[in-house]
């Protein structure tokens, strides 16, 4: 996107898996990249391997220091604001369900707090979940940007809370404001370079490395999982269309097609297909309540913003074992990562 050729851009979160994406295709498109996090979290990471922190001005702080933040948003004058910053895992919101909120509901507030104050804005988005909503376990259809807002475990709600901080904000502070503002709802990311615990593409490749079964817990849950540029794309997307009209912000999920959404167990069936000797069971002692069914449905950005998903869930997660067959081996992984966001650009044209 010519758009983003030397567009000064802000994104928090922007050490983590898909904070390092996101750098990594603004890079190629030239902008000029403030980013604002924590160091890395893990050991290995894309951020580090994909060596990002050579084009971007990265300040590592912690997302619940508002004068910090306030201060780093000013001095970088960013026209675009990317909120990627989160605690994002449902079993550690169930260890440390204080922290999840303090950076999940408090961050996000912190971040709008400083963008109202911030003179060359234009365009800020701030990223959610697919959880947010009140969970039906409802199977004939995804939840749609009108459904209630409720997630149940603590991450899930602490989502939902910055959603609802979110529009606050821009009834009180944005509606009269040249600032446009939009939140999205993101599907379950996958791709190369993802490192975190607890997430199932990750542990399928620590499973690999240790020559171990893979443990899954709940084989069965159904999940909106999509390649991570489909995301990452979207956003970008939302963020130009309503940095150019601002009647075009609002509330917007990014998912699969329906048929996309598949059970976790057959997310790693096609994972493992591609590797030798690759196997997993399940095991269940006690694990606390995750959703068994979650869909999105996606129609309002098709309809809105003219985006659709490029590739199938067989397509998503091909690119994801490319991408780790080649980490394994060791192998040139960054020039992969680069082809495939390339790829992905002329295909989304």
């Amino acid at each position: 996107m010519d758009f983003y050729k030397d567009k000064k851009v802000f994104i928090t979160g922007h050490t983590g898996f898909k904070g390092a994406w996101l750098c990594r295709i603004l890079n190629l498109m030239e902008a000029d990249i403030t980013g604002y996090a924590l160091a890395p979290q893990t050991n290995p990471n894309l951020f580090e391997l994909a060596n990002i922190s050579k084009s971007v001005n990265s300040i590592f702080a912690d997302i619940r220091d508002l004068e910090n933040l306030k201060h780093a948003v000013k001095a970088a004058k960013p026209e675009i604001l990317i909120h990627l910053a989160a605690q994002p895992l449902v079993r550690e919101s169930y260890k440390n369900p204080v922290y999840t909120y303090e950076t999940n509901v408090m961050g996000t507030i912190n971040v709008l707090e400083a963008a109202r104050t911030c003179a060359s804005l234009k365009s800020v988005l701030i990223v959610t979940t697919d959880k947010v909503y009140k969970n039906l376990e409802n199977e004939q259809r995804g939840y749609k940007e009108t459904d209630e807002l409720n997630g149940g475990d603590p991450y899930s709600n602490s989502k939902s809370c910055a959603e609802l901080a979110a529009a606050s904000y821009k009834k009180s502070f944005f509606d009269n404001s040249p600032i446009a503002v939009s939140t999205v709802r993101s599907g379950n990311v996958i791709g190369g370079g993802d490192f975190a615990p607890d997430r199932i593409i990750p542990d399928a490749i620590r499973a690999l490395q240790a020559k171990k079964s893979l443990i899954l817990r709940y084989p069965n849950s159904i999940r909106p999982y999509q390649f991570v540029l489909e995301a990452l794309f979207a956003y970008l997307l939302i963020i130009k269309k309503q940095y150019e009209n601002k009647f075009l912000e609002g509330n917007y999920n990014v998912g699969p097609e329906i048929a996309d959404c598949i059970k976790t167990c057959e997310l790693v069936d096609m994972f493992y297909s591609h590797f030798e000797n690759a196997k997993w069971e399940v095991q269940n002692n006690n694990e606390p309540h995750e959703a068994g069914f979650l869909k999105l449905d996606n129609t309002k950005i098709k309809e809105t913003l003219g985006w659709k998903p490029q590739a199938d869930i067989k397509q998503a997660v091909k690119m994801s074992a490319d991408w780790t067959k080649i980490y394994l081996d060791n192998r040139n992984y960054n020039a992969l990562m680069d082809e495939q966001i390339k790829n992905y650009y002329m295909d989304n044209k």
